[in-house]
């Protein structure tokens, strides 16, 4: 997840998701991912004090700091290139499963009263971002990292 101060999402030329400030959210669901994943992630990233206080802290998490969160589909992230030249995705979720979990992600994070926007899960999507820090973080529910 990458903290942003604007993100949009373009699918065939039309933007299907923007968010001003907030984080701009690459979700990969693994083959073995539950919903007890989801909710992990989905507390995690919407408590996460990442953002900066009046002091210039990271203090606040995106709910205080007003921001949304744009969600976007990315079975890339479970590529493993470390043998040969192309990256294998056997640890990638099926899309349809896949599918499942990463609306079920949307929905827990948006009941925490963020505004979400999302891409187009399974689709070529075109990614714009200005990244506000550069704040980059690395989240992964199983703490492989």
């Amino acid at each position: 997840m990458q903290r942003v101060s604007e993100a949009s999402v373009n699918v065939d030329d039309e933007t299907c998701g923007a968010i001003t400030s907030g984080l701009l959210v690459f979700l990969g669901v693994a083959r073995d991912d539950e919903a007890e994943d989801v909710s992990y992630l989905a507390n995690k990233i919407t408590h996460l004090r990442i953002f900066p206080d009046d002091d210039g802290r990271m203090n606040r998490d995106v709910l205080d700091a007003g921001g949304g969160v744009l969600v976007v589909s990315n079975f890339t992230l479970l590529g493993d290139a470390r043998k040969g030249r192309r990256p294998a995705f056997a640890n990638a979720a099926a899309p349809d499963r896949a599918e499942v979990l990463y609306e079920q992600f949307c929905a827990t994070v948006r009941a925490y009263g963020v505004t979400v926007a999302t891409g187009r899960f399974q689709t070529t999507m075109r990614v714009r971002s200005i990244n506000d820090g550069p704040v980059t973080l690395l989240l992964d529910s199983k703490r492989m990292f």
